[in-house]
């Protein structure tokens, strides 16, 4: 039996549910791998020797931080290709220093890193938390990793009130290295302290008993939960939307898509580092990718055959046009909440999009009644850009660009549309169950 689409409501409540439990990349790969387990697909290790059925279902993950997942069903794919979305786990965010303990005025702070371009106004004055990987050592000298989440308030950033700061609201800088360490709370000036033993204690408290925490990546995230607001219940309001939103989708999509006998071999990708230009292992530049699609057909011409009769949907989120700054939108191309996903487009490639990967996309939202629209920045300001073109480049596949109207991106709390979480949905669902990629020329 085909599993049921998912409405508006359960949509937006299993999105807010994976937001909530994934305040870092780890914590987001460790979430889909579990579904992906419960629901039949294997999980495979890059170290071993893969033995893959025609159709089979499997995912495998790198570095904790990156996934990708792939429903095989019979085809021969170097005639059907692979239906493939992309999307990327990490978001703009503070990390914590390798050696981050400072004691001022009787405080207790933890120097960060800024994570990506984050909008840093938004991260002062809010209720944080911490979490992310530690490498440790056990008793018998073994390493392992493990996760943590303090999950409750233990931080802070505190502004400078504005009798101290007059021109708070007119010309207010921010220097990322003495205005955002973060308060722990109250500690005597002279008396030493170890972040790693408060992780340590952190850990023992879940339960895991360590001999020495050696390293760890760790992150403030916002504990407000996600919300969906508006006087008509009209947007979904969280940290980390761009882009765990689209990784939501595009898993649920698949999920959804996989049980149809319509649903052609498809594969999902999310990788890490997306904010920082993915240059790692981890992320689009680094291999994972290219090494799945060899195990998959380990002969060059088969595999050349396959992603070309492929399609990459690059999915991340699209500047909405905010009513308060409509001039920084060009006026015909200004995506409005909840009239559907937006097709994304750059002369300088920033974007992957071109007319082929496009009029496909238009044509697949005309047949769900999905509404599409486009976005191009003004010609007059700078544009940002996306796992696309990395992976089109280092890939060689047909890609296209979308992504849902969000404001406030790169902020600790971003917004978006309840409904066109249904519309992309229902677009990418669509997707991983067409027919055939054109094989069009023009020469």
């Amino acid at each position: 039996m085909n599993k049921e689409a998912l409405n508006q409501g359960e949509l937006n409540q299993g999105l807010i549910r994976f937001l909530q439990a994934s305040p870092t990349p780890f914590h987001a790969v460790r979430e889909m791998a579990l579904v992906l387990s419960q629901v039949g697909y294997q999980r495979l290790f890059e170290q071993d020797e893969w033995a893959l059925s025609a159709a089979g279902k499997y995912f495998v993950t790198r570095n904790d931080s990156s996934i990708i997942a792939f429903n095989l069903t019979g085809q021969d794919l170097r005639q059907s290709g692979l239906r493939m979305v992309g999307a990327h786990t990490d978001s703009p965010c503070l990390k914590i220093k390798p050696n981050p303990e400072m004691s001022v005025k009787g405080f207790r702070q933890l120097g960060v890193e800024v994570y990506g371009g984050a909008l840093l106004n938004p991260w002062f004055d809010r209720d944080l938390s911490l979490a992310g990987r530690v490498t440790y050592v056990d008793k018998t000298g073994a390493i392992h990793n493990t996760l943590i989440d303090f999950k409750q308030p233990v931080a802070t950033i505190p502004s400078l009130a504005i009798h101290l700061d007059k021109e708070a609201n007119t010309a207010r800088s921010i220097n990322a290295q003495t205005d955002i360490p973060i308060v722990l709370g109250l500690w005597p000036q002279d008396e030493p302290w170890s972040f790693k033993e408060l992780v340590r204690e952190q850990l023992a408290k879940d339960g895991l008993d360590i001999d020495q925490v050696l390293d760890y990546e760790i992150y403030c995230y916002d504990t407000e939960a996600p919300a969906i607001t508006g006087i008509n219940q009209e947007f979904i309001a969280s940290a980390r939307l761009d882009n765990l939103l689209s990784c939501y989708l595009g898993l649920q999509a698949l999920l959804q898509a996989q049980d149809n006998e319509q649903c052609r071999s498809s594969l999902f990708v999310c990788s890490d580092h997306e904010e920082v230009g993915s240059g790692t292992a981890a992320g689009a530049r680094g291999n994972l990718l290219q090494t799945v699609l060899e195990r998959l057909a380990p002969e060059s011409q088969s595999r050349h055959q396959t992603v070309a009769n492929s399609m990459m949907i690059s999915v991340d989120n699209a500047h909405g046009i905010h009513p308060n700054y409509a001039a920084k939108y060009d006026d015909n191309h200004g995506p409005l909440f909840n009239a559907g996903p937006v097709i994304k487009v750059n002369a300088s490639q920033r974007y992957a999009t071109n007319s082929e990967t496009s009029a496909v996309f238009r044509q697949l939202c005309a047949s769900q009644e999905v509404p599409v629209q486009s976005f191009v920045v003004r010609s007059d300001m700078g544009c940002g850009s996306t796992i696309g073109p990395i992976t089109a480049t280092e890939i060689g596949v047909r890609t296209l660009d979308i992504g849902i109207p969000t404001f406030a991106m790169h902020s600790i709390r971003e917004l978006a549309g309840s409904q066109d979480t249904v519309h992309l949905y229902r677009a990418l669902s669509a997707f991983y169950q067409l027919d055939s990629i054109p094989r069009s020329s023009c020469v």
